[in-house]
């Protein structure tokens, strides 16, 4: 698979080069830098874009602007692209009304777009979390999720010591934070694991927003947060110490 990635700082950078360094060795990942500074309304596209971008099969939309999405859909004709990617770790990024409009510009060229959101909510079949759950059917993406999405792991502990043995990372997150936290829970015991997960992915640190979602009413970094939290529990949950409960004299629970 071919991809390009189109970012504007950290964000776009730290996601395009965790890429670079795990996907399978089939995969070229190719990047352009767009300008950090765009205007509120871009007349001129050609402006803010190179002469040309590489062939690709599925363009990533990493921006950190709403100007991005303008861009993109003369980005995916320069690449020749059938799919774009396009997660939303910041709906001020990305607000909904221009997310509806950058999927009718895109499905006019005839290109398929999902919109995970948060990024670290894509499974090979879903996007989103909770109650926001939403299916897709793109071959491409899939693809991509099979490597990148929501995290999984498969978590080996020493049930006598009650402590976390080894991680495996059988899908990391986009950014990589899967990967980081998993190396960091080595050593800790099962009953501590979620609190220092939860810890690991803050100070990673997440960048995905810190202001209130409307679909979520919460944050797209607590909503990351507890994604990767509920995969640390279901690894370690039958390892885990029963609940303790004091019952009073003639009382039941």
């Amino acid at each position: 698979m071919r991809i390009q990635t189109v970012f504007q700082g950290i964000y776009g950078r730290r996601i395009t080069d965790n890429l670079r360094q795990h996907c399978p060795p089939e995969w070229t990942v190719s990047s352009h830098l767009l300008p950090t500074v765009l205007p509120p309304v871009i007349d001129y596209p050609e402006e803010y874009l190179p002469a040309t971008l590489p062939p690709a099969d599925l363009v990533l939309a990493l921006g950190e602007h709403p100007g991005v999405a303008e861009l993109l859909p003369d980005i995916v004709r320069m690449c020749g692209a059938r799919v774009a990617l396009v997660p939303i770790d910041n709906v001020a990024w990305l607000p909904p009304g221009l997310m509806n409009q950058l999927a009718g510009w895109l499905a006019a060229q005839g290109v398929r777009a999902v919109f995970p959101k948060p990024f670290c909510s894509l499974t090979e079949t879903t996007i989103n979390s909770g109650r926001r759950q939403l299916t897709y059917d793109e071959p491409l993406v899939s693809e991509f999720a099979r490597h990148f999405g929501r995290p999984i792991f498969d978590i080996a502990v020493d049930a006598q010591g009650g402590v976390i043995e080894t991680i495996a990372v059988t899908r990391d997150t986009p950014c990589g934070c899967a990967c980081h936290v998993a190396e960091r829970l080595a050593g800790v015991a099962v009953d501590d694991a979620e609190q220092e997960a939860g810890m690991l992915h803050h100070h990673y640190p997440c960048l995905a927003g810190m202001t209130i979602d409307p679909d979520y009413l919460d944050t797209l970094m607590h909503v990351s947060g507890h994604t990767l939290i509920d995969e640390v529990t279901r690894g370690v949950k039958p390892y885990k110490r029963p609940v303790s409960y004091l019952r009073p004299p003639g009382q039941s629970l």
